[in-house]
């Protein structure tokens, strides 16, 4: 009976208050009818290759909009240079973001926008393979518009600091969603100073918004040659899958650095979650502030990853010594 009412009031919340950030094919044509900016967030390498005529690549997001270390999003004078010299007006005009399919990183790039204070970011979650399968044509050309002067602020908007995160897990006031995969949740694949996950967050991997949750390792083994499986999941069904969370309280969303994260939480906005914020610095902030309480808490092996490290610089230095060898012969 409960989780029927929280069915119910999911719906009709997803009703008043759905934000439409997800758009199909026939969206994105209309949009770039209307002027909209439409902003290839993958490599220059695979930008020219082929891209949805008009649209404007600025390197791979990955890359250009996360720093090397900490994957912390860029000062706001730095991602001022980076959109003015794109041409890229993010606080006047809407913004359109798209990669491959089911590509995370389409989700930030969107979010990044809203971050430095647009307020018209959408995400293509189909991307070139809908665009492609729907017979559109995609070009090589690459569009270049004149640059344009931008002053942007570190707005964060949708988004919430360690600091914050550590007093929402301390007042429990917030419903906290894991967004990694089971093994980084239970500590068992550690990629911070320590594994684990937030106290208090529940698991639901961002691949579960997929209609194919493993296409992903399916595409990887060539088990399966295209990203049907990473189309989203039915309205319906993508309601049934978080119809243990509460539409209306706040929901934070985090995974390793807020790549994945960005994708789960535009699809909780477009269900009708009315305060959706991402935690920007993820797991890696999280396990680095050693304070922060957390569950499944399993430290690196700073010891034994050193020992591990030290015998394979060994092998190097052998097949080096080996291959120089062979080369004075």
């Amino acid at each position: 009976m409960k989780r029927l009412l929280t069915l119910f009031i999911l719906a009709v919340s997803t009703s008043a208050v759905a934000q439409n950030l997800i758009v199909d094919r026939a969206e994105v044509e209309k949009a770039i009818a209307a002027g909209a900016l439409v902003w290839d967030v993958r490599s220059a390498e695979d930008y020219a290759k082929g891209h949805i005529p008009g649209a404007v690549n600025i390197g791979l997001v990955a890359d250009v909009f996360r720093d090397a270390n900490r994957e912390d999003p860029p000062s706001a004078a730095a991602a001022s240079r980076l959109f003015g010299a794109a041409g890229m007006d993010i606080l006047g005009r809407e913004v359109i973001t798209y990669s491959t399919k089911g590509d995370p990183f389409a989700y930030y790039g969107a979010r990044m926008v809203e971050y430095y204070g647009g307020k018209h970011a959408k995400v293509f979650h189909g991307g070139l393979d809908d665009w492609t399968a729907a017979g559109k044509p995609a070009v090589t050309e690459p569009t270049r518009l004149a640059p344009v002067a931008i002053a942007l602020a570190n707005e964060r908007r949708g988004a919430i600091s360690t600091k914050d995160m550590v007093e929402r897990v301390k007042s429990g006031n917030a419903q906290i969603l894991d967004t990694r995969t089971t093994k980084e949740f239970t500590g068992e694949d550690i990629r911070a100073i320590r594994g684990g996950h937030v106290t208090g967050a529940v698991l639901i991997p961002y691949e579960a918004n997929w209609s194919d949750p493993d296409a992903g390792v399916k595409l990887a083994q060539k088990k399966v040659t295209n990203r049907d499986g990473m189309s989203l999941k039915p309205q319906s069904e993508l309601k049934t899958l978080y119809s243990k969370l509460d539409p209306a309280k706040e929901t934070v969303v985090y995974c390793q650095s807020g790549v994945r994260a960005s994708e789960t939480a535009a699809v909780l906005r477009d269900l009708g979650f009315k305060d959706v914020k991402v935690y920007e610095e993820s797991w890696l902030g999280y396990a680095g502030n050693l304070s922060a309480p957390a569950e499944n808490e399993v430290f690196v092996n700073v010891g034994a990853l050193n020992g591990r490290l030290g015998s394979l610089q060994s092998r190097v230095n052998e097949l080096e010594a080996e291959l120089a060898r062979l080369k004075a012969k």
